[in-house]
């Protein structure tokens, strides 16, 4: 009778998702007035796949501007680019990273779209307007968050396990830690030139 109890007690607890709690840290930003534009994130999980959200993430060109600045999503997700002014916009990138793509030029209403396969930060340009700038950062895992310009962040909902955290900015070094998460875990760094 105990081995039995025993057996359940094994049984039912491994069918409980794992612990999960959140990283959180602050990144220190020297040589930039923000930290708004970094994008801290889980690294690849040896053996871990994760499926491309089916909605698709969006990005505006509003103003002159692109709209968000940084965009961060999960490998595999499809980005909606529309054009909200009334001029004829373009978006382009030169990062082998995302096929160099171009999506040619479209008028204000319209959309066109691009999926990001793999791991990597694009910058999007547009040829009509070179003034105009942005990045899609594309990361192997759904944990990861844009910081605050603060540079605070917090990445919620990490299953305890040890990992890779990264950092990535579009104008700073990026850098790497490892971090075990075992509830809320800590880890801050100091980003520069």
């Amino acid at each position: 009778m105990k081995k039995i109890l025993i057996a359940l007690i094994v049984a039912a607890s491994s069918a409980l998702p794992a612990a999960a709690g959140d990283i959180h840290g602050k990144v220190t930003c020297k040589g930039s007035s923000t930290c708004a534009d970094t994008v801290v994130y889980v690294a690849a999980i040896p053996g871990k796949t994760f499926p491309a959200p089916a909605a698709h993430a969006k990005m505006n060109q509003l103003n002159m501007k692109f709209v968000p600045r940084i965009l961060p999503v999960l490998e595999g997700t499809t980005v909606d680019f529309l054009n909200s002014d009334a001029v004829l916009h373009n978006v382009f990138t030169p990062d082998a990273c995302a096929d160099k793509f171009n999506l040619g030029t479209w008028p204000k209403g319209e959309t066109k779209t691009y999926t990001f396969k793999k791991e990597c930060a694009a910058a999007l340009l547009c040829k009509v307007h070179p003034e105009m700038e942005a990045y899609v950062v594309a990361v192997p895992t759904p944990y990861y968050a844009q910081a605050k310009a603060d540079g605070s962040y917090q990445i919620a909902d990490v299953p305890d396990g040890s990992y890779t955290l990264k950092v990535w900015h579009p104008r700073l070094k990026g850098k790497e830690k490892p971090v075990k998460v075992a509830g809320a875990t800590e880890a801050d760094f100091e980003i520069a030139r």
